[in-house]
């Protein structure tokens, strides 16, 4: 792998940048690995990079049925924070933002990280109640969260309608600094670009269709390039997650909802931070190139059509103009949808299964992208060990069958909880 650098850069620009080696290999599939990953998302790609990186795994293959930044990794807003509610799900969201802060410089690649902020509005006493519980909560645990008065809030955001009859009244706001956005494409190109130089096979163009399972252990995957053995198989596809684990006859409690997000046309800048409710289910940001990002509710219904209905664009555009009347003025450039593994209790699963060697990375319902440092790292250590870390152990598959859910309404007004 050629390192990026200044002076490398200068180079290559005297050079016409004619040296530059490709990002990744393109290698054909193994007959054995000793750890398979299914999905090329961020969470499949940081669990391949740590797998070689801090355990030595370097026997690794990640297969994509697509193309690298091609699936929900690349269908997300960008939005990065931990400041959820439960303590399970703060101390592996926290885990996962202080990998993020480092997380450029580690893969020597710029995953354009900006730690701009992340504000949730209230609109009544009773959110602002709820927004004061939720700071309290986050600061007992050492993570940074600050109540903010209406004036604060209209200081930091000088567009928000603020008048007496907005059709959003803003009462104040909690705001996590550290929070703020990142370029998803930008992520999942660093690490493979950082698995692959430590010897990471990463597959494109390679679906898996079958498990090959014999006396309830995992030997391997079925592909439609040929058959791969694996002493242990790690299945990471959000979307793909009830499929796949189908395969090896587990039936998993989640389902899978469209969930979109569009783009208005690029602008001068206008918004400095992160915009959600606690009442609303919109949030606002603006991009590096000066487009706003905007998103809303998911579709709710279960499907994995990756086409969203016009009317959730309309009710996100609605919600997003009564707090920044500005927005009615811009045009939208483009919309998209991506598809989410709702679980039935808001929290991701990361763990073991009840098929030998197989591991399961799924239900991560709107929080994915924001984890994907964590979830890797995690992810990783329960591959190589056989066993779950301390900080994913609570987010056992099991949990449903022991009733030890972990019900994250915390994290905003997320529709399949009410």
């Amino acid at each position: 792998m050629k390192r990026y650098s200044a002076l490398n850069l200068i180079r290559g620009g005297l050079g016409g940048h004619r040296s530059w080696p490709r990002a990744w290999r393109a290698p054909e599939p193994k007959r054995r690995y000793d750890m398979v990953i299914v999905g090329g998302g961020g969470h499949g790609l940081a669990t391949a990079y740590y797998l070689a990186k801090v355990h030595g795994i370097r026997s690794v293959a990640v297969l994509e049925k697509g193309w690298i930044g091609g699936g929900n990794a690349g269908r997300n807003t960008t939005i990065v924070r931990s400041n959820y509610r439960l303590p399970e799900s703060q101390a592996l969201l926290e885990f996962s933002l202080k990998l993020w802060e480092g997380l450029s410089d580690g893969l020597n690649y710029n995953v354009m990280f900006s730690q701009r902020g992340a504000l949730f509005l209230g609109h009544s006493d009773s959110d602002m109640t709820r927004l004061a519980e939720r700071g309290d909560a986050l600061r007992c645990h050492g993570i940074d969260a600050e109540l903010m008065t209406r004036e604060q809030v209209g200081r930091l955001i000088p567009l928000l309608d603020l008048s007496p009859d907005a059709r959003f009244p803003v009462f104040g706001g909690l705001i996590q600094r550290r929070g703020g956005t990142a370029r998803h494409d930008a992520v999942v190109w660093g690490y493979a670009r950082a698995a692959d130089a430590l010897g990471v096979d990463v597959i494109q163009n390679c679906e898996v269709i079958g498990l090959d399972i014999e006396a309830g252990r995992v030997r391997g995957v079925r592909t439609t390039r040929g058959d791969i053995e694996a002493d242990r198989v790690g299945l990471c596809a959000t979307g793909g997650s009830s499929r796949l684990a189908a395969m090896a006859g587990l039936r998993l409690p989640i389902e899978c909802h469209n969930l979109q997000a569009f783009v208005s046309e690029p602008v001068k800048p206008m918004i400095d931070t992160v915009i959600m409710s606690q009442s609303l289910h919109c949030y606002i940001s603006q991009s590096d190139k000066g487009e706003i990002v905007l998103g809303g509710d998911p579709d709710q219904y279960p499907t994995h059509a990756q086409r969203g209905m016009p009317t959730r664009i309309e009710d996100a555009v609605a919600q997003a103009i009564g707090l920044v009347p500005a927005l009615s003025r811009l045009r939208m450039l483009r919309c998209w949808a991506g598809t989410t593994d709702m679980s039935f209790d808001g929290s991701p699963i990361i763990g073991t299964t009840p098929v030998e060697d197989l591991y399961l990375n799924a239900g991560w319902c709107y929080g994915g992208f924001k984890a994907t440092p964590g979830s890797g790292w995690l992810y990783d250590h329960t591959l190589a060990k056989g066993a779950p870390h301390p900080i994913n152990a609570p987010f056992s598959l099991d949990r449903f069958e022991r009733g030890a859910t972990l019900d994250e309404a915390g994290v905003g007004p997320m529709p399949h909880h009410r």
